[in-house]
Order: structure tokens, then sequence, then C-alpha cells
């Protein structure tokens, strides 16, 4: 299960490249530029004022004005901010993360895909909350956090696979950033850090999310807990994360799986150092 000095159980990969056992942390390699102060649409945890996510994530609800899927504002608009000097895109990109079709869509035989904020929503939505954004780096930030999300997914569809055994793709029913709220398993890190500090990090996640992906075939919602870490930089500068997503301990299937999981890479690093 190789290590890294950054954080525990971590095996770094460049995009476009294999991911590492589902246990580990997954590190990837921002594909340019310099990181966004966190995930674009989600806040950090205890960051700068000016390192937080715009859009609110607590007790979303219809009246609120929030996306009860995602807690993203209904009104984020493409009109250029007041004192905007810089023409940012409004497209939106289109991810490769299913979503639960609408009525009209299953009239149609179709199905949805989650689409990302525009470049344009991003940066009003900075601007709603007054925190000051270098105009030109918005469309970095937007990408890097698109880029994260489809690294976070794929690693999600690495532990369905496992689970089904099947090529079923999930979809993601919902999402929910919990800023400052650490998992149980990066508290455990952050107390290791202080017994073992040559093993282990003292730097928490700069961000946590909440997926809830459904499985088609039962219906059955499994919770997915995604921490974000920040990684060294790569020799060139280009920033790398790191994400250590698996599923949350809500149920026995998610249990035994976790335990699997654990064991079955325990026995490979075991392995592993005995050929050395």
């Amino acid at each position: 299960m190789g290590q890294a000095s950054s954080q525990p159980q971590a095996q770094p990969v460049q995009m476009p490249a294999s991911h590492p056992p589902m246990g580990d942390h997954h590190h990837a390699s921002s594909p340019s530029g310099s990181p966004p102060p966190g995930c674009p649409m989600h806040e950090k945890a205890a960051p700068p004022a000016a390192a937080k996510c715009p859009v609110q994530h607590d007790a979303p609800s219809s009246s609120s004005g929030l996306n009860p899927h995602n807690n993203m504002p209904n009104d984020l608009t493409h009109m250029p901010a007041l004192g905007q000097t810089i023409a940012l895109p409004t497209d939106r990109a289109t991810s490769s993360i299913p979503r639960p079709s609408t009525p009209d869509e299953d009239q149609a035989g179709g199905s949805g895909r989650w689409e990302y904020p525009s470049p344009q929503q991003f940066y009003n939505a900075l601007v709603r909350k007054g925190w000051e954004t270098p105009e030109e780096h918005v469309e970095t930030m937007v990408e890097i956090h698109n880029f994260l999300n489809e690294e976070a997914w794929n690693e999600v569809l690495k532990w369905e696979k496992r689970w089904s055994g099947s090529d079923e793709t999930p979809e993601l029913a919902r999402l929910q950033g919990k800023p400052g709220q650490l998992s149980p398993k990066a508290r455990m890190h952050l107390s290791l850090a202080w017994l073992l500090p040559s093993k282990f990090s003292n730097e928490p996640p700069f961000d946590r999310h909440d997926w809830v992906i459904r499985r088609p075939s039962t219906g059955e919602e499994v919770r997915y807990v995604i921490d974000y870490y920040s990684a060294p930089d790569n020799p060139d500068g280009s920033p790398v994360f790191s994400l250590d997503v698996r599923p949350a301990l809500d149920s026995f299937g998610s249990v035994t799986q976790r335990i699997s999981v654990a064991t079955e890479e325990a026995w490979k690093s075991f392995r592993d150092s005995e050929r050395r």
C-alpha cells in the first residue's frame, strides 16, 4: 500500500494514469494552473475568508433558494458582475457523472448528467459573498474543480464495480459539502500524526464532500465520503491533490466492504515488503 510523506497510505499518480488501490488516497495532478481556493462550489475547512466557497451548504431547501440535490443557489446568473473587467465564459461543461433522470427524460428513454457551473456563475457566486477573486484565474479554478470531481467519481466507480461485480453505472443522486466537519477517518489521521509525526501528516483535508449514489438495479442509496487533501506540487510547479474516497460506514454492507478492501491491501503491503 505504499506511503508518501504528505498523507498516509498515498500513491501518487499522474493524469492520465490508473488509479491506486481503493483504500489509498488517490493523488491527482491538476491539469494546469494554480489550485483553486478549495472546491469552487464548496468551502474549505477553516480557511481564510478568501479561500472559502461562495455557496452555502447548510440546511438546503427549496424555500431557501438552494437546489436540494447539490446545495447550489438556483439563481446563479450568467450576467457579468458589477465592475467586472474580463468577459468570462458562460458555457457549462457537462460531467461524466449520471444524475437521476427527470420525468421528461424518462418518457424519452434518456438520462441526464450533472453540469458544472460556468466560470461566470462561479465568479458571480464569489462576488455575491464579497470575496475578492482575480478574474483571470477563474477559468483555471473551474477547470481544476471539474477535474477533481471527475477523479472522485472514478474512485466511486471502482468501489461500486467491486461491490456489484458488473459494469452497472450508479447515479449521483445528491451531494453536500461539509466544510469544517472532519470525517472520523480524517480525525483519526490527525490523532495519529500527533503520535507518529514521521509517518502521518498533521494537515487536515481542505474540503469534504458527502455524495449519495443510487444503484439503479436495486434503488439502494449509498453515501460516500470524500476528503480532499493538498499534496506537494509536481517538479514543474503544477498542483497535486489527494482524494480519499470511500463508502461511509452507514450499513453492514459498507462496513464489510471497507474491511475487505483494508484486509486485501494489508496483505498486499505485507507481500510487497517481503519481496524487498
